[in-house]
């Protein structure tokens, strides 16, 4: 019976690992096409149409101009959404087109379209213990 060298032993939990690591990555592309497949089907339900990923592209851009303040409201992100959407978009459509890119994929973010309706902002929470100064 012939014997495995050493050396096959030794890199077999490499390939291994590599195989699962592959195998995580193919399944974890599904999720996210799945998420703009969802955000295409959505944005269709009030006549926003183009392309999956284009729409999908864009929803991930406003939300990091959200989130590093260049857009500091809604309609601040109205101005780049209408810029970016087809010519013939709403108004209606382009607060729509936010607040599903904002359901989507920032959720952290709802209290910009929150604020249209007068919700106000939740309270900022502290970080960490008070400072002295700031103990009563």
């Amino acid at each position: 019976m012939p014997q495995m060298g050493t050396k096959k032993i030794r890199h077999m939990p490499v390939v291994v690992l590599a195989a699962l690591g592959a195998a995580a990555i193919g399944l974890a592309a599904p999720a996210n096409a799945d998420r703009d497949t969802e955000f295409a089907s959505e944005l269709r339900t009030f006549g926003v149409y183009g392309q999956r990923d284009y729409n999908a592209w864009i929803a991930k851009i406003q939300c990091k101009r959200l989130h590093t303040g260049l857009d500091a409201n809604a309609g601040e992100a109205a101005v780049f959404l209408k810029t970016n959407l087809h010519k013939d978009s709403t108004e209606q459509q382009v607060y729509q087109y936010l607040n599903s890119a904002i359901n989507f994929y920032c959720p952290d973010q709802r209290y910009v379209v929150d604020s249209i309706a007068g919700i106000p902002a939740p309270a900022p929470v502290p970080a960490g213990t008070p400072l002295p100064a700031e103990r009563g």
